[in-house]
């Protein structure tokens, strides 16, 4: 009997362009191996100096149109790859290591390096954490 190399392959995604390399890796992988990937983009809601309700439902719409493109430009381009999309909340590592764990996966691909300013770093000290406590292989993707 034989085992696909990675069952499940996790792709952490910001939807940035210096993220496109991990996600094509990712999905080249998936294709190789016959692997369900699954597609997380999170959505890190610490809002320090939010001042109203207001301000927060306005930033969580903007997050979650975000979301919604970037997970939708890698389903397209997961042509013949199981594909699963998930938005997660929370602290970016934390969560990608939580929903890891809780999904059995095998692989997580990450880039070095995300989006900076407003919608905060996703990546990059993100990725080292995650390598730090992933319970699984972790491919970091320049």
């Amino acid at each position: 009997m034989t085992t696909r190399l990675f069952e499940k392959i996790l792709i952490a995604t910001d939807g940035s362009e210096k993220n496109r390399a991990a996600v094509e890796e990712a999905l080249r992988i998936g294709r190789a191996c016959g692997s369900e990937v699954y597609a997380a983009y999170v959505a890190d809601l610490s809002f320090e100096s939010a001042s109203a309700d207001v301000a927060i439902r306005d930033t969580w719409e903007v997050i979650q149109k975000e979301a919604d493109t970037t997970l939708a430009a890698v389903r397209s381009r997961a042509e013949g790859v199981p594909m699963k999309t998930v938005i997660l909340e929370g602290k970016p590592a934390a969560e990608i290591v939580r929903f890891a764990a809780e999904n059995q996966i095998d692989l997580i691909v990450i880039g070095t390096r995300g989006k900076r300013g407003f919608e905060r770093l996703l990546l990059g000290s993100v990725a080292e954490q995650v390598v730090r406590s992933a319970p699984c292989k972790v491919l970091v993707v320049k």
